[in-house]
């Protein structure tokens, strides 16, 4: 029998592309909570982003590149130095920073948080 966790693991990893998609989700900031009545919001390369845990924990960025497979980012200023020279950019997961600014160049995306602050302000 296989233990419960590894179930649960496999799940994850094995999951299908639009439901990895909703783990590089992030919570909003307080100021946009209250204006767009929702707590969170799935990630698209152009939002602001503040890492609020660990190592880079305070820095605020644009998203140069979500990783969807594993719920990763990679934000503007965020690099690492390699031994060889070069920099690369540090991924950081989804859950470990805060929305600051929406990017809502996509009508979709305007529409879908337009309903949510007219849902929940009634």
């Amino acid at each position: 029998m296989v233990k419960p966790s590894k179930t649960r693991l496999k799940q994850i990893y094995e999951a299908p592309t639009h439901k990895r998609s909703r783990k590089a989700g992030a919570s909003l900031s307080p100021e946009l909570k209250t204006r767009y009545c929702t707590r969170s919001s799935r990630v698209v390369k152009g939002d602001s982003v503040k890492v609020i845990e660990g190592e880079y924990k305070g820095i605020e960025g644009k998203i140069i590149k979500v990783h969807t497979e594993n719920g990763r980012l990679a934000v503007e200023g965020i690099q690492r130095e390699k031994i060889r020279g070069g920099n690369v950019p540090v991924l950081i997961h989804a859950s470990n920073v805060m929305i600051v600014g929406l990017n809502l160049d996509d009508k979709w995306r305007q529409a879908m948080l337009e309903r949510k602050r007219k849902g929940g302000s009634e």
